[in-house]
Formats: structure tokens, sequence, C-alpha cells
């Protein structure tokens, strides 16, 4: 059993709990949008998440009552809610389970933001993969339409809130908000260039609110249980309620875990995962996703917190925790990421398209052991090239691995180029064909 009150994942450890409309019910849900539908002020509702500082679960991290709020004050005509079900990060796999084990917990949290934000229509765009959590939320969408959730005059309060899912093609970009505003739109997902932001220009142009998943699953809690109940749990003020961390590697008990925000690392790989999978010692791990920068042991009491974890030199990111053991080749691990990214850049931006291609075959010649040692020059210069140099953070997320691996395991590298050198193995390249 969890030492820590679960949340998000409560309802669907219960022994017999399919996630359908009458499971959800009997265990309290849409109760919070009884509470506020016609009978509060929407702005209330912002106030709330304001209070219980519920920050982003995507990624970023922002502010959720702080993004509603930058919407136009007075503003007449159409707004969206646009929830980011498209879970493409290397690693992470916790907004899977909330959809299809309860995908009634998030249709109530997408429809108390369209209350507070007064948004009439709400898109699910879900990646394309996720077959089986579509199947399942349109049949819960349909659930709640014949109950009187969602449609014209939901809970005869005379508020209109319609969803609608939206599967998307596979392209990991499309996780970035603005990509996935234009791929809803028909267009191929490209990130657009920001300011205009979308809480004024989003989708068809006009006010939209993008959240994801574990971010929307949370809000019939906070509305039902008070902002100052979950301001209360984790680690106030900056890092408040539990997260759903997504662990996988090399320990004995892969899977989601929901913690609160502020245990450490120690406890979540340790405790919570079991351990390692063998006798062999931690050697590294990445706390947030593919596109975080790995830690090492040293790093293993660092709280699980937006602050510690930045301070640290990397971040929470997806929350995909991937755990690795003595042995393994951190070069090639680098490499594997950096060729995700690789085949994953729009190519929009010169420094990606171009710096991602050069990343890898830089990257394969030294795990080929047909480097050089200007190599390692050339990767941090292009690292460095690319690094705050793009429209979206695709470009920064790309460069991490190498970046990471080269201040913690340099030596691995230069042991890669060395041996090619004294097997004079870098004689076989014809000239001219570095690049």
């Amino acid at each position: 059993m969890p030492k820590h009150e679960l949340i998000l994942l409560k309802n669907m450890m219960q022994p017999g709990y399919t996630g359908s409309l009458q499971d959800y019910e009997r265990a309290g849900g849409y109760q919070a949008l009884r509470k506020v539908v016609g009978k509060a002020q929407p702005a209330e509702v912002t106030a709330m998440v304001m209070k219980s500082g519920l920050r982003g679960r995507g990624g970023a991290g922002f502010p959720t009552g702080v993004k509603w709020g930058f919407l136009p004050k007075g503003y007449v005509g159409p707004r969206y809610l646009c929830c980011n079900a498209d879970e493409s990060e290397p690693g992470t796999f916790k907004d899977r389970q909330l959809i299809e084990r309860d995908p009634h917990q998030i249709l109530e949290g997408i429809l108390l933001a369209c209350y507070a934000i007064g948004a009439e229509t709400a898109y699910i765009y879900i990646r394309g993969e996720f077959v089986l959590g579509a199947k399942i939320l349109e049949q819960a969408i349909a659930e709640a339409r014949t109950a009187g959730y969602i449609g014209a005059n939901i809970l005869g309060a005379g508020i209109t809130a319609n969803v609608w899912v939206h599967r998307g093609a596979g392209a990991y970009i499309c996780g970035e908000e603005t990509a996935l505003l234009e791929s809803l739109e028909g267009k191929r997902g490209l990130p657009r260039v920001k300011p205009p932001f979308p809480a004024t220009h989003g989708l068809y142009n006009k006010p939209t609110v993008v959240n994801n998943v574990e971010t929307l699953a949370n809000l019939p809690h906070i509305v039902g249980r008070g902002p100052e109940w979950f301001a209360s749990i984790g680690s106030p003020p900056k890092s408040t309620g539990t997260r759903v961390f997504c662990v996988s590697g090399h320990v004995k008990r892969p899977g989601n875990y929901e913690v609160p925000m502020g245990v450490t690392f120690r406890e979540l790989i340790y405790e919570q995962a079991g351990g390692l999978r063998s006798d062999k010692l931690l050697k590294a791990f990445i706390p947030g996703g593919a596109s975080a920068p790995f830690l090492t042991p040293n790093h293993l009491d660092v709280k699980l917190d937006f602050e510690s974890v930045a301070a640290a030199g990397s971040m929470l990111g997806s929350g995909g925790v991937t755990v690795m053991e003595e042995g393994t080749d951190m070069v090639w691990a680098a490499l594997r990421l950096m060729e995700f990214f690789y085949h994953e850049s729009c190519g929009k931006c010169s420094p990606c398209r171009e710096g991602s291609s050069w990343l890898v075959q830089t990257m394969r010649r030294i795990v080929a052991k047909r480097g050089r040692m200007e190599d390692l020059e050339t990767l941090v210069d292009l690292c460095k090239n690319i690094e705050g140099r793009t429209v979206c953070a695709f470009g920064d997320a790309s460069v991490a691995p190498i970046m990471s691996t080269l201040k913690y395991w340099r030596p691995e590298y230069v042991a890669l180029i060395q041996e090619a050198e004294a097997a004079n193995l870098i004689k076989l390249e014809p000239a001219g064909a570095r690049h």
C-alpha cells in the first residue's frame, strides 16, 4: 500500500473500479462540478486554482490559475480549452493511465476549466497511438452527455460545454502547445512564434488555454476539497499537491507512482519503485523525461519539486524518471535520445534542423570508435548554438542528453576516442568524411 494519500490514482486502485460513469459518480465524481456550475462565479473557480498553487504538469510547470488569468477580460466571442493528451515524451506514461483508467476525472476537470474561462468548446488532443485511450474517452463523453454533464444547458444551469476528441498523427512536436494548435487547425504541426500567445491568439486566432491531462485531473479535487487542502500538500508555497511520476529503466517495480511534491528521488526510486533490479549501484537517472538533463547518485536526496530540481541543474519536466544502473554506456544512452530528437525535429528552425543532424553524426562516429578529440569541442559548440536559438523549447531539450553526459561522464567519451586512436581505427575513415 502507498504510504502517501493518493488523489489522482485513488479511484483506480479500488477493487472492481472500471472507470465508468456509475463508478465515478459512486466515488464522488461530478460533485465538484455540481458545486460550482450556476452557483459560483467563474472568477471564483479561477481564484481557487490560483490559491491552490497548482502548476502545469506537462513540462513547463507554469501556474495554472495565472495562465487562465491571461485571457482577455471582457472579450466577446468564442474561447477554447485544449487538453494536451499528446504524451510522446520517452519515459512518460502517466497521462495514458489516467485516460484509460479514470476518464471521467479528466472530463470533470475539463468542464470545470471550461466554466472558469468561459469556453463552450474543449478539444482533447490525444496522441495518435493511444487508440484504446481515444475510444475510452469517446465512450466517457457519450456517457457524460447523456447524463447532462456535457452539451447545452449542463446541469440545467444554462451553460454550454462540448468536448471533442482529436487524434494526432504521432508527431512529438505537437506536444508543444502552439504546434498542437496548428495541428488542430488542420495544418502541419509547427510551433508558432510567440508573442502573440495562445491566451489571446490561440485556436482559430481566438483566446485559448492549453492544459495537460494531469493538470486538469487535479481540478475536481481542488474545487471539491478546497484550495487550502491542496496547497498544504507537497512542498509549499511553489510546489503544491501530488505528482504522478513514471519510473522506468533498471528498477524492480517500474510504473506510475503518485507522491507529494517534495519527496526525494531516493524515496521514489528505492522505496516506491523497489530499488535497482540487480545488485549493481545506481549510475544515473533522468528526472523529467528525455528532455531533462541527466542527474547522478549525488542527487538522490534532491527533492522532487520544481525549485530543487532546477537548482540541481535539471527539471521535473513531464515526470518521467528513467533509472540507469552501473554498466550503462552513457555515450550510447545520449546517442539514443539524440536520435529520437533528430527524428522528431519539425525542421522549422535551422539550428535545430541542421544541428541535430550534425550532433547525431558526430555521436555515432564516437560510439563506433571513429571519433577524434576535437569532436568533443564540436559537440559543445553545436549544443550552444542550438540552445536558446529556436522558436520552441525543442532545441534546448535535444541538447540536454549530450551536455549533461559530457558534464558528468566525459571520461567515457574520451575513452572511446582514445580506444579508436590506439587502434588507428580513425585511419579507416576516408578524408573529408568527418561530417
